[in-house]
């Protein structure tokens, strides 16, 4: 697998909170109230990170090879 980064997007981020849900192990709420993520989570965790990205309403999760 290429090296990937994960990416929230905090602009269009509004709290949510599904990826925290779906992966507690990369995504957390700030105090900001803004979904924050582990930008270089394991491998055996990008299931639940494109689960993730894919639920998030507002498309703010990015995932890019580096």
């Amino acid at each position: 697998m290429p090296p990937i980064r994960l990416h929230v997007d905090h602009d269009l981020c509004e709290a949510h909170a599904l990826c925290t849900e779906i992966a507690p192990e990369v995504f957390d709420l700030g105090d900001d109230d803004l979904a924050h993520c582990d930008e270089s989570p394991p491998e055996a965790l990008w299931p639940k990170v494109k689960s993730a990205a894919s639920a998030c309403p507002r498309q703010a999760i990015s995932i890019t090879e580096t």
